[in-house]
């Protein structure tokens, strides 16, 4: 099987192809001395960001918040939460990034505010005030019960009862984020208002947070439960089929009217998706098939993957053909949700050969790649104390699950620096002893590490019409190797790798001119080394 893609041209959007770097702003520089990042410590960054040859950056939440969940409950969408500096600093930010040649995207959380917001404060105070409907009320069962059966993500119920009100609200996640009424549309005007405070800012566009969330079934009908698990349950959560308390048809119609406000801006506004659950595959293509939805979308596909292998990256990147009017993917292997991919995917005993590898793999996708802030570094997955944890999901479920602190540890900036440079004083979580000797001080000008490779591969990334935007074509090779083809036009490049720690014979390493080389390739012979990879320009197909 192969996808095809139009050549690569002057018209193609900037972001079909690009590479997003995420920033998760209380851990990259502090810049004030409160052991939290903030907005100026990423303008002072944005160097070392341009280094990396990237196209944009992509801040998660900086807003107004009381930080149960670490800005994504939002009580405030217009206003910067005083922890991470104030709008004059995010315009500031705005503005370096531009003269260096950087978009900047910001999530946006649409499904849900914080109980703190001005929204949720009125629509709780009575059945009868103009915003009573802008949020999920529910009268309870005769015998004083929830709803329905409805499951949050973190623990327990999706309702949390109300007194003011006599009712109870809805949370697909927190009791302290209650679920907006999106079917309302009132509260899509609202909306979309929020977008456009943005976009006039000079923000380039949006990730959307949980966006398959926004609606619910107004039948309130029970979801039903699980008969069959693909994977042992970890929280109550996995014991539903989540069909009635998200992804509902009704949301597309709200995504046309908010893509139609981010194209008002110009075309080269962007939007991409957050989509997890059972349907995410559907509602990711739902959501961005023909031109008046959204750019693109990215789900869990390798984020929730436990082990890497050839079938998994092809299983995965055969669900995108490229068939007329499907949307574009976008790919992940470590964001602040999931374990860092180094540590999830790789070894201990050989850490950079995988850095190296995954970070060539990704950059060879055909889609978007969004590379988290250390990836570059190669950090691994931090081991943090119960007694340091801050993620609510880590506190409700240890010791079962880890939580999402041991990828959100401050970004190491100066190995001889107190606290590796990130901050004056003990950051708001601590900083691994091995992050200290990967710290950017101690790879910037090493030819060989992993920072340099980062910047080889996106560097051959962005000058490739064929990597950024080309078809993606298989080649038939016996596991661990895996290989693909990416071809525009007349550009081909032939991507091999090595996904075992033993030297494999692979005769597709005969011909062609050596782009990139990650390990032991041995073009003589014939054969690549354990965890190789190597990139060919090849003749025009």
């Amino acid at each position: 099987m192969s996808q095809s893609d139009p050549e690569n041209t002057e018209a193609t959007p900037w972001w079909r192809g690009a590479v997003i770097y995420q920033i998760y702003p209380r851990s990259f520089y502090d810049s004030n001395g409160d052991g939290i990042g903030d907005l100026p410590g990423i303008t002072a960054k944005l160097d070392y960001v341009a280094s990396l040859g990237v196209d944009a950056i992509w801040l998660s939440p900086f807003f107004a918040s009381p930080m149960k969940d670490f800005g994504y409950d939002v009580s405030d969408y217009r206003a910067v939460d005083p922890m991470f500096g104030t709008l004059d600093d995010f315009d500031r930010l705005v503005a370096r990034a531009h003269a260096l040649d950087l978009r900047v995207i910001i999530d946006q959380v649409y499904a849900h505010t914080s109980e703190a917001h001005a929204w949720f404060q009125e629509s709780r105070a009575d059945r009868a005030n103009a915003r009573s409907d802008w949020y999920v009320w529910a009268d309870p069962r005769p015998d004083g019960t929830a709803p329905n059966n409805w499951l949050s993500v973190f623990y327990g119920p999706s309702w949390t009862w109300d007194g003011r009100r006599g009712q109870y609200y809805m949370h697909n996640f927190l009791p302290s984020q209650p679920n907006l009424n999106v079917n309302n549309p009132a509260v899509q005007a609202a909306l979309f208002d929020t977008a456009r405070f943005w976009l006039e800012r000079g923000v380039d566009g949006f990730r959307l947070d949980a966006i398959n969330f926004a609606m619910h079934d107004p039948s309130m009908a029970d979801n039903p439960a699980v008969t069959e698990f693909a994977f042992a349950p970890k929280r109550p959560f996995d014991f539903q089929h989540h069909l009635h308390n998200q992804s509902q048809p009704e949301l597309v119609p709200f995504i046309e009217g908010l893509a139609g406000v981010v194209r008002g801006f110009g075309p080269d506004r962007f939007t991409v998706a957050e989509i997890g659950g059972e349907q995410a595959l559907a509602e990711m293509k739902l959501f961005t098939s023909g031109g008046d939805r959204l750019n693109t979308s990215y789900g869990f596909d390798f984020l929730s993957a436990e082990q890497l292998s050839p079938r998994l990256i092809l299983d995965t990147l055969a669900k995108w053909p490229g068939r007329e009017g499907e949307g574009w993917p976008s790919w992940a292997f470590s964001n602040h949700d999931a374990p860092r991919v180094v540590s999830r995917w790789g070894t201990p005993q050989a850490h950079d050969a995988w850095a190296k590898l995954l970070l060539t793999l990704l950059t060879c996708l055909r889609g978007n790649v969004f590379l988290y802030q250390g990836e570059e570094l190669g950090l691994t997955q931090a081991a943090i104390p119960f007694e340091r944890l801050r993620d609510p999901e880590a506190i409700a479920n240890w010791p079962l699950t880890q939580g999402r602190d041991g990828a959100r540890t401050p970004m190491p900036w100066l190995s001889a620096a107190p606290n590796a440079g990130f901050s004056r004083v003990e950051p708001w979580l601590p900083i691994p002893h091995d992050h200290i000797a990967s710290a950017v001080s101690e790879q910037n000008g090493e030819a060989d590490s992993v920072l340099a490779v980062a910047r080889e591969v996106v560097g051959l990334r962005r000058s490739s019409p064929a990597l950024r935007s080309g078809s993606f074509r298989p080649l038939d090779l016996p596991p661990p190797l895996l290989g693909f083809d990416r071809v525009c036009g007349p550009d081909r490049l032939r991507c091999l790798f090595n996904l075992g720690s033993v030297p494999r014979d692979c005769a597709e390493l005969a011909s062609g001119q050596v782009l990139i080389v990650q390990g032991a390739v041995d073009r003589v012979r014939g054969t690549l080394g354990g965890l190789a990879a190597c990139v060919l320009e090849m003749p025009p197909a």
